[in-house]
């Protein structure tokens, strides 16, 4: 599965360390990798509410999770927002 960053999602990833960074991105390839395994687990979980269909939420670390959708047509995984647990749904 490809996956693609929103500009949202690039501006994000600046306000974490280097070292973050590195962990988000691995992270964020191994659920391409595994999608269907992780929803399954509570890792990967459908985002509920109007505004949020379609969309799922990765929980990456302890306090950090990213919320993504997946394009059906050409099985491509947009990255919409990476963040802090506190202020990723705002």
């Amino acid at each position: 599965m490809k996956v693609t960053y929103s500009n949202q999602a690039v501006n994000d990833l600046q306000n974490f360390n280097a070292a973050d960074r590195t962990l988000i991105a691995k992270k964020i390839h191994y659920l391409a990798e595994n999608f269907e395994q992780l929803k399954q687990s509570k890792k990967v979980r459908e985002l509920k509410g109007t505004r949020f269909t379609g969309q799922f939420r990765y929980t990456i670390a302890r306090r950090i999770r990213a919320i993504f959708r997946i394009e059906d047509d050409a099985l491509v995984m947009l990255i919409l927002r990476v963040g802090r647990r506190k202020n990723i749904y705002s």
